[in-house]
């Protein structure tokens, strides 16, 4: 329960950690007693927060949506995960030319499993449903991965 709790209350507040970067200079070199960082690509930390949060943000409910998420097709979220990191490892890389630059590159393996994973767990759900009388909503949650351990039936509340 206070798991729970806590992440609502992150989720509630993200529209305010969307402003932390304000709180950087708008200066090259950013000097604080526990780091110095040099934005040589940016030319500014203040740009280069306002970038980091763009991505991180997102990221972090996607992985709570992924990490909640009960329904048999939650594997798909792990594409934009991917994307979502490689723009932050991107974004880091100080010698980058376009953050966005081959980033299909990168996510094609990714996308070879995940894909046809659900593909065919979706073509397994439509033949079910063709040759038995049975709801989507019943298929959906026959598909559902439920805990089996006490610990697992207790998390999956929160």
């Amino acid at each position: 329960m206070l798991f729970g709790s806590l992440i609502a209350t992150f989720i509630a507040l993200t529209p305010f950690l969307f402003t932390l970067h304000e709180s950087v200079p708008d200066q090259k070199v950013w000097n604080t007693f526990l780091f110095t960082y040099d934005s040589k690509y940016y030319e500014s930390a203040y740009v280069l927060a306002w970038t980091l949060i763009g991505k991180i943000i997102p990221l972090f409910l996607i992985l709570i949506w992924f990490f909640t998420c009960r329904h048999w097709w939650y594997h798909t979220l792990i594409v934009p995960i991917a994307m979502f990191i490689y723009q932050i490892i991107e974004i880091l890389n100080s010698d980058l030319y376009w953050v966005d630059e081959n980033l299909i590159i990168y996510l094609l393996p990714v996308m070879a499993i995940v894909i046809p994973s659900i593909y065919l767990i979706r073509a397994q759900m439509f033949n079910k449903l063709t040759s038995v009388n049975k709801s989507m909503e019943e298929l959906e949650e026959e598909f559902k991965i439920k805990p089996t351990t006490l610990w697992g039936k207790i998390k999956q509340y929160f």
